[in-house]
């Protein structure tokens, strides 16, 4: 482990350096990367990279020193919520990401149980395909997961998950859409199971908050699965993804401020005076905050509706070319911008070869297992590479060998 230096160094030269480093990263503003970075295109850059610039320093941990990031809170949770057909009582906060708004979503609901039916041992009911960071906020929190096995087209099997509710069940969870293949889970069902046992229903939308609502203006067929579902408690939905905001910033939503209020942490029994948390943080950078705000406002509803007509323009024919494809095919039968290809049974393709194949083509997904496949998330970023990609995927279906790396790490843990 190197130690820092004792001397300090021209900012041409750290610049320099930090330039060097990324050559190795995805470059992901050639639209071959299918997820991590979402791009909005130049004028969504100019306006972040402005509104970065005046927030650089700012911090939310006290906001009567920086009204103006109450004001920028108040205003994106506010136009979310409308989005997510919220009413007067919806209310929510920032967080840094999706992770963060579920974890808060999570807390939220055992705090309630406690406080409200006296839950001391709670429980949570979800599918196999919901986000890992459930799996998380249980293990931080204490809670017991019951985890659903999936339909065989991936959404929650509502039935399964209905012989796992019981008087500790505090929480119940759905997706919109769910991430590992893009198919939307039945959220009436789950929202009026949770509902029978007075449990929090949770829609994870941390992938779809900021799709579906634009995806139902132009037409496409949307599921019911926002707040217009009697039940649903909350919602967490990621501005950094398909909201094209720069990273981290996401937002959590409640139904009522009364359920907002168990997932922020109030104290003042020390020598510091009074403490409050809206979330899992501290001290916040503005910087996300603003951008967003940034972003948002020029963007507007149909900014974001021409950039989500673009999005789902891609991953459809992105889905069909992989279709027409021999050997590979779709699992699932996503509708949105999500895009799990695997290998057609008895086909012999090892896909972790064929995506080691297509990355030294400058192509890059996630590995996903079971089974083995690799996992796209489609934006506005991949516009005008599709059929490039498509051209490659042939023939790297055709020349893939195998690989001995079954490795779906998605994580720095060193």
């Amino acid at each position: 482990m190197a130690a820092l230096g004792q001397q300090g160094r021209p900012v041409d030269e750290v610049i320099a350096e930090l330039t060097d480093k990324r050559s190795g990263d995805v470059k992901w503003s050639d639209g071959k990367t299918f997820g991590m970075v979402y791009d909005g295109g130049p004028s969504v850059h100019e306006v972040a990279e402005q509104a970065a610039r005046l927030y650089l320093h700012e911090n939310a941990l006290n906001t009567q020193a920086f009204p103006s990031l109450r004001q920028i809170q108040s205003d994106v949770v506010g136009w979310t919520a409308d989005l997510l057909n919220g009413d007067e009582n919806t209310a929510g906060f920032l967080t840094s990401g999706g992770t963060e708004s579920i974890l808060c979503g999570v807390l939220a609901a055992r705090k309630r149980g406690l406080a409200e039916r006296n839950i001391t041992e709670p429980e949570m009911v979800l599918s196999e395909s919901a986000h890992a960071a459930f799996h998380k906020a249980a293990d931080n929190f204490g809670l017991t997961v019951h985890q659903a096995p999936v339909r065989e087209d991936y959404t929650a099997n509502v039935e399964a998950m209905a012989s796992m509710v019981n008087d500790n069940t505090v929480l119940v969870v759905g997706s919109a859409p769910q991430y590992p293949q893009g198919v939307q889970d039945d959220i009436p069902s789950i929202a009026a199971l949770a509902k029978s046992v007075g449990a929090n229903c949770h829609v994870d939308a941390c992938m779809g908050g900021f799709v579906l609502p634009f995806a139902e203006r132009i037409g496409r067929d949307v599921l019911p699965w926002d707040f217009r579902v009697d039940g649903v408690t909350t919602i967490s939905a990621d501005i950094h993804k398909l909201g094209y905001a720069p990273k981290g910033v996401s937002v959590i939503l409640h139904n009522t401020k009364e359920s907002r209020k168990y997932q922020t942490f109030v104290f003042d029994d020390w020598l510091g005076g009074f403490y409050a948390s809206p979330n899992m943080q501290g001290t916040r950078s503005g910087l996300p905050m603003a951008c967003a705000w940034a972003v948002m406002q020029h963007l507007g509803v149909d900014g974001y509706i021409d950039l989500t007509q673009q999005t789902l323009v891609n991953a459809d024919l992105m889905r069909a070319g992989i279709m027409a494809v021999d050997g590979v095919r779709v699992l699932g039968e996503g509708q949105f911008h999500l895009v799990a290809m695997a290998a057609e049974p008895d086909s012999g393709i090892d896909m972790f070869a064929l995506g080691d194949a297509l990355l030294e083509r400058g192509w890059y997904h996630d590995r996903q297992t079971p089974p083995d496949n690799l996992h796209s998330t489609v934006s506005n970023t991949n516009t005008g590479v599709i059929d490039q990609y498509l051209v490659d995927l042939s023939e790297c279906v055709a020349t893939a060998g195998t690989t001995d790396d079954r490795s779906t790490t998605y994580a720095t843990l060193e």
